[in-house]
């Protein structure tokens, strides 16, 4: 892989919470700036953004503008933007449907609980939703680290499924 900037799709069934969080994440890691753009969507998309989602990502000063839920049908269209990347990050544990990616981009697996589904008290909630976008932010670091024009297809595919694993 060269020094090009690698487009980078995170899926979940609704597109209301994770996806966006890890969307927001990687389009302002300064670490990730100018290698890589971030696009999410779902399966079944809400239609709008989980509030609790939106208001974590401006509570660590991320922009919210632009986010917003969508079906992943939008990348399937000839125009759309071609994915180098593709993370579910739905929990198949929960049994939730992931849904799969069609195509050639590489594909891994990061799956996490819902905060969405998590009841409870506004600070419950919160801390949900703050513990989900720590291990989002945790993955998307480390994945942004890679030193992409270094690893075969192989190699990274291996890294990108041990990121998947890390709490």
């Amino acid at each position: 892989m060269s020094d090009q900037i690698y487009n980078v799709l995170f899926l979940c069934t609704h597109n209301s919470a994770r996806s966006l969080m890890a969307e927001a994440i990687l389009n302002n890691l300064a670490v990730s700036q100018g290698r890589f753009k971030g696009f999410s969507a779902g399966s079944h998309p809400s239609g709008k953004p989980n509030p609790f989602a939106l208001a974590q990502v401006q509570s660590v000063g991320l922009p919210i503008d632009g986010l917003r839920s969508k079906d992943w049908d939008e990348f399937a269209v000839p125009d759309a933007p071609k994915m180098d990347f593709v993370f579910t990050v739905c929990d198949n544990a929960a049994n939730e449907v992931c849904p799969v990616w069609p195509g050639q981009p590489m594909t891994a697996h990061w799956g996490l609980p819902d905060p969405a589904a998590v009841e409870g008290s506004d600070e419950q909630k919160r801390r949900a939703f703050s513990d989900t976008f720590r291990h989002l932010a945790s993955r998307i670091n480390i994945f942004a680290s890679l030193p992409m024009s270094k690893l075969d297809k192989f190699s990274l595919q291996k890294k990108l499924e041990e990121i998947g694993k890390s709490k």
